[in-house]
C-alpha cells in the first residue's frame, strides 16, 4: 500500500450519507446556519448522536491506527475472476450480469479487524467482497462474511458491541465482564452466539461459504420485486490441516498454493423469501423451506498483494447496485455504506501523503 495512489475511479469515491439541514429563511442566520448545519453532520452539538465518523472511531481505537488501511477487515489479499451466469435469476433480476454470460470481477478475502498484522486464526470468521462489472458500466458491489447471521440488527447495537469489545490495555483482550453484560442486554445475538461457540477458524478462504447476511431485492423487467438473500457454497476440495501452532501468516499463502494448481470456484445461491419473512434485521435466519436459486458460479483465477493489487482502492460499498437489485430497509445497510465511505476517506487520504507512513506502520 506504499505506492502512490492512481487516480480514483469516480465509482469508488466515498459517498456520504444525506444529512437533514434545518431549513433557514432569514439570510442574516445563513452562516450562523451553516455552523450548526456541520456541527449537526460532525455530530458536535449532539455528542450521542450515532455517526459514520464515532463508528469508524471506534473501529479505530479497537484495531489501532495502521495508516493506509481499512477501519475493518483490514487483513486481506485481492483476487481477479469473474461469473458465470447459467441465467437462473434473470427471472428474477433484470440485472444484465444475470444474463447467460460472463461478468468481470474483483474481490477481497480478508478475516475481521482493524490490524492488518493480526494472526489469521485469532478469529473463526472469514470474509469476501465482490465488485462485479457489466458491460454497461454499472456495477454490483457486495461484503459477504462466513457466518449465516450477524449478531445485531442496529447500527447502535453494533456500535455498543464494538465499545464492549475494545481490547483492555492492561490484558490487551476485551473485558469479559463488558462483553457479558452485553449479550445479556442483547439477546438477539443468540443465534451467532451459538454459531460461534461452535466454529472453529478454518484452514483456508476456498472451503468457506460467505453469507450476504442482509437482505435485498431483485426487480424485473416489469418492476415486480422480490425480497432476496446471497450466498456463495464453496465447490472446492477440503482445506489440509495447518501446521500447530498456527502460523499468525497462512490463508494468503494457502490460497495461492491452490490457485497455482487452476481457479477456485463458488456457486452463487439466492434465497427467495416470502411474505412475512424479515428484511429489516439480519439476526434472523429465514426458514429452511424458502426456494433457492443456483444463479451460476463465481470463479477466482489468481490472487495479489492487497497492498498493490486491484483491490486496493476500491470500496466495497453494499448500496452500489445495478438496475435490477435494490436495498431492503435493513438499516444496517446505510450505516455499513457510510461507514465505508468513511473509512474510505480517511485511508486514501493516508495513502496520498505516501509511503513515509507505511514505512513507520511497518517498522519493527
Amino acid at each position: 500500500m506504499s505506492s502512490p495512489t492512481p487516480p480514483p475511479d469516480p465509482s469508488d469515491r466515498p459517498r456520504r450519507p444525506p444529512f437533514p439541514l434545518a431549513r433557514w429563511t432569514l439570510i442574516a442566520a445563513a452562516v450562523t446556519g451553516v455552523a450548526a448545519a456541520f456541527g449537526y453532520v460532525g455530530g458536535w452539538l449532539d455528542p450521542h448522536r450515532l455517526t459514520p465518523q464515532r463508528i469508524v472511531d471506534r473501529l479505530q481505537v479497537n484495531g489501532g491506527l495502521h495508516p493506509g488501511y481499512r477501519r475493518n477487515h483490514a487483513k486481506g489479499v485481492c483476487v481477479i475472476g469473474h461469473f458465470d451466469s447459467n441465467g437462473s435469476a434473470a427471472r428474477y433480476s433484470k440485472a444484465a450480469l444475470f444474463a447467460p454470460g460472463r461478468t468481470p470481477l474483483v474481490g477481497r478475502f480478508a478475516i475481521p479487524g482493524g490490524n492488518p498484522h493480526a494472526p489469521d486464526f485469532g478469529v473463526p470468521i472469514r470474509s469476501l467482497a465482490l465488485r462485479l462489472t457489466q458491460a454497461d458500466g454499472q456495477q454490483w458491489r457486495t461484503g459477504m462474511n462466513s457466518m449465516p447471521v450477524f449478531p445485531v440488527a442496529t447500527p447502535q447495537a453494533f456500535y455498543e458491541q464494538l465499545a464492549a469489545g475494545r481490547p483492555d490495555p492492561a490484558t490487551g483482550k476485551p473485558d469479559p465482564a463488558k462483553q457479558a453484560a452485553f449479550f445479556a442486554a442483547h439477546p438477539e445475538t443468540a443465534a451467532f452466539r451459538a454459531w460461534a461457540k461452535n466454529h472453529k477458524p478454518s484452514a483456508s478462504y476456498a472451503t468457506e461459504s460467505y453469507y450476504g447476511l442482509n437482505a435485498f431485492y431483485f426487480i424485473d423487467a416489469a418492476g415486480t420485486r422480490q425480497a432476496v438473500r446471497w450466498r456463495v457454497a464453496a465447490d472446492n476440495r477440503p482445506a489440509g490441516n495447518a501446521p500447530v501452532p498456527p502460523p499468525q501468516d497462512y490463508l494468503d499463502g494457502e490460497l495461492s498454493r491452490r490457485l497455482a494448481q487452476g481457479p477456485l470456484r463458488w456457486r452463487l445461491l439466492v434465497t427467495l423469501g416470502q411474505a412475512g419473512d424479515p428484511t429489516a434485521d439480519a439476526t434472523r435466519i429465514w426458514p429452511q423451506d424458502r426456494v433457492e436459486i443456483d444463479a451460476g458460479t463465481v470463479v477466482i483465477e489468481r490472487s495479489e498483494s492487497q497492498d498493490h493489487g486491484a483491490c486496493r482502492d476500491i470500496n466495497f460499498d453494499p448500496l452500489i447496485l445495478p438496475a435490477g437489485i435494490a436495498a431492503s430497509d435493513d438499516p444496517l445497510l446505510p450505516a455499513r455504506s457510510s461507514a465505508y465511505a468513511e473509512s474510505y476517506r480517511r485511508r486514501t487520504a493516508e495513502q496520498a501523503g505516501g509511503a513515509t507512513a507505511h514505512a513507520q506502520e511497518r517498522a519493527p
